[in-house]
């Protein structure tokens, strides 16, 4: 293939060559997506219905789930529906489709994490401040930057990576369509254009990165100065979730894109993006519920 442009589709990695591996696949991830969906479905109506839970945090929380839902929906199904009807096809423009939409959708979710951690930073260190700071205005006007920030750096990128002449073939080494496997089809020097961009992101989520972590040093040093220990308890229970799903979201993320070539094998970066791209949208729900007594109690109201 002498360029993108003849390129009608590309063959995703399947996850079995046996039908009966491939229905045991088809199963487990229809499993994990009913569960996401299950589970972000009824934290959004729990918040969205009980005016108990209109605060910052649960705002946030709300957004989180829509795009938890939305990550989930755009890798999982095309997988499902591959293994079912025994093919590994996506369109070209499925493709685009797919690439835009992953990274709109988990560069919005890392973008939120960082609000979410910044909330966390106000509701402890700065309580007496958290109405003026945080305003409904405030609040909606930080969410409304991270869907922002992901769907920017998703034009960037898809627009970038399918202008990039692709004469290596077809074949995606991944379940799902995602930038550094479209790169490896690349058969120019112009494949560096979006390289470089692919690391001027980084750094800018790098920095996320640093400000959560410092977000994060602030917050324990004032909790571990709370002298009652039903009060450190309490804020403990309002920062380890939010601190469980980014250390999930992260840690997966990074060793899929960071670990040594040496660890690299297909099972292997095929296990760890099911972790990144997969699991967390499916756990999310009950890490943020595990000990969140409101959101439990809301959560009762709406299956009862």
């Amino acid at each position: 293939m002498s360029n993108s442009s003849s390129l009608n589709e590309f063959l995703l990695l399947g996850f079995a060559n046996t039908r009966e591996l491939q229905l045991l696949h088809f199963s487990l991830f229809l499993g994990i997506y009913l569960a996401a969906l299950l589970g972000n479905g009824l934290i959004i109506t729990a918040i969205a219905c009980d005016h108990h839970l209109h605060t910052p945090m649960y705002f946030f929380l709300l957004n989180l789930s829509l795009l938890d839902l939305g990550t989930i929906s755009t890798t999982v199904p095309k997988s499902m529906a591959n293994s079912l009807w025994d093919t590994r096809a996506i369109s070209y423009s499925g493709c685009a489709a797919q690439v835009f939409l992953v990274i709109f959708l988990f560069g919005g979710e890392y973008s939120l994490l960082t609000v979410m951690a910044y909330d966390r930073y106000v509701a402890i260190c700065r309580p007496l401040h958290y109405g003026t700071i945080m305003g409904s205005r405030a609040c909606v006007k930080m969410a409304a930057a991270a869907w922002a920030s992901g769907f920017l750096t998703a034009v960037l990128h898809t627009g970038n990576t399918f202008s990039i002449p692709l004469c290596k073939g077809n074949v995606v080494d991944q379940f799902f369509c995602e930038i550094p496997q479209i790169l490896k089809l690349s058969c120019s020097d112009s494949y560096l254009r979006e390289v470089g961009l692919l690391v001027f992101t980084a750094s800018l989520d790098f920095g996320c990165f640093v400000f959560i972590v410092l977000s994060y040093v602030q917050i324990f040093s004032a909790v571990l100065r709370i002298p009652s220990e039903q009060g450190r308890h309490k804020a403990f229970s309002m920062c380890l979730p939010h601190l469980a799903v980014v250390f999930l979201f992260i840690s997966t993320a990074f060793f899929a894109y960071l670990k040594p070539p040496s660890l690299s094998s297909p099972a292997l970066d095929l296990v760890v993006t099911v972790l990144y791209s997969v699991v967390p949208p499916a756990v999310n729900p009950l890490i943020y519920s595990m000990r969140n007594k409101e959101l439990k109690d809301a959560l009762r109201e709406v299956m009862s």
